[in-house]
């Protein structure tokens, strides 16, 4: 069986269901169109954009302005056949010059939101744009300056029409960041959400692995633990499963169709979720259980004032990073209690497993022994 019949573009194609585009690569596609017309003159429409793994998507414009030192482009967000609450928003983007030597600077317009509490990947008072969308913009500021003898200095300004009602059918209020919705997407694509087809590709993706000769498997929460697994143990990307939220799915099948071993990676706030015994890790269903997290912590060895802190803590990484500054194996207590969860769903199939955390970067924060 040829090894492109597996893997995670595999899963999304057996499921028939058409991915999307994120806030991210919205914005980002904006921002290029704009600032293509504050050096030309011309709004490019369509535009296309190169996201991370290399896709070249076009998108069409929804708004075209051009007004002396700015110009602002919008773009509609098509998130595929996911039920995503932000399907159909107006993502815009503002594009001023700065001078020289100003860099890109980001700006929360209406509909974003503003970061008000600590433990996000961004700093208190930024915009809530994530690092990924961020680079993504910086990146296509440059090649624009490049194409056109320009020096990127530039303020971009994200907005999203009725971004602030809209936020209120998420967790951003309850996180902190006030005013709107975040700019999100590590990879730029939305992939589809649907309970039966999702884990149906789950199926097919171990069958595939298991016909293949594969003995070690990876269920893998998205794109960015995938990359971590294929550097820790240089999987092929048939033996890469991706399970998104449905961990109890890959692990009740591989119960009755077993492999030699199976890692679980993912974020630690989401792998954090697992170890508190949810099978299903949406965020829709299941919940950071701060205080399972402070228990942890004082296993671990935290005193009362750490385990308070942790019990308190706006999110699962702000509760890690506590727990880091004070010595405490976080990570690691999240990942043992994890793959311990695991290995009571399989119910004593031959399975060795082992799990890794990782943040929002990539970089591993806990792991657990195989077992």
């Amino acid at each position: 069986m040829s090894e492109a019949k597996g893997g995670r573009s595999a899963q999304l194609k057996h499921t028939g269901l058409r991915p999307g585009w994120t806030t991210g690569a919205c914005a980002t596609a904006a921002t290029t169109a704009a600032y293509t017309a504050l050096l030309t003159g011309d709004f490019p429409d369509p535009v296309s954009i190169t996201l991370p793994k290399g896709q070249t998507p076009a998108f069409a414009l929804a708004v075209e302005e051009l007004d002396g030192e700015r110009a602002t482009v919008g773009v509609v967000k098509d998130a595929g056949d996911d039920p995503d609450v932000t399907h159909g928003a107006l993502v815009r983007a503002t594009v001023r010059r700065l001078p020289p030597g100003s860099g890109v600077v980001f700006r929360a317009g209406p509909g974003v939101g503003t970061v008000t509490r600590p433990g996000l990947p961004l700093d208190v008072g930024e915009p809530a744009i994530n690092p990924m969308p961020r680079q993504m913009m910086r990146d296509h500021i440059a090649r624009v300056a490049a194409d056109h003898g320009a020096t990127g200095d530039v303020e971009i300004t994200v907005s999203v029409d009725h971004g602030e009602e809209i936020a209120r059918s998420t967790w951003n209020p309850r996180l902190g960041i006030l005013g709107g919705l975040s700019i999100l997407g590590t990879t730029g694509v939305v992939v589809p959400y649907s309970c039966s087809a999702w884990i149906d590709s789950i199926r097919r993706g171990v069958d595939v692995a298991r016909a293949a000769g594969h003995t070690h498997v990876a269920g893998c929460t998205g794109s960015t633990s995938e990359k971590t697994v294929v550097a820790e143990y240089g999987l092929p990307e048939i033996a890469l499963l991706d399970m998104g939220d449905f961990a109890g799915a890959v692990l009740k099948y591989v119960r009755r169709h077993p492999v030699d071993r199976l890692t679980v990676c993912g974020g630690f706030a989401k792998l954090s979720k697992l170890a508190a015994g949810h099978l299903d890790l949406h965020s829709a269903r299941s919940q950071v259980d701060k205080r399972f997290l402070a228990e942890l912590a004082r296993q671990g060895g935290a005193d009362a004032a750490l385990v308070a802190e942790v019990a308190d803590a706006n999110t699962g990484l702000a509760a890690l990073q506590l727990c880091a500054a004070a010595g405490v194996p976080l990570g690691d207590l999240v990942a043992v209690a994890a793959r311990d969860q695991a290995l009571s769903v399989l119910r004593g199939a031959p399975v060795a497993v082992d799990v890794i955390c990782i943040d929002r970067a990539g970089a591993v924060v806990g792991r657990s022994a195989v077992h």
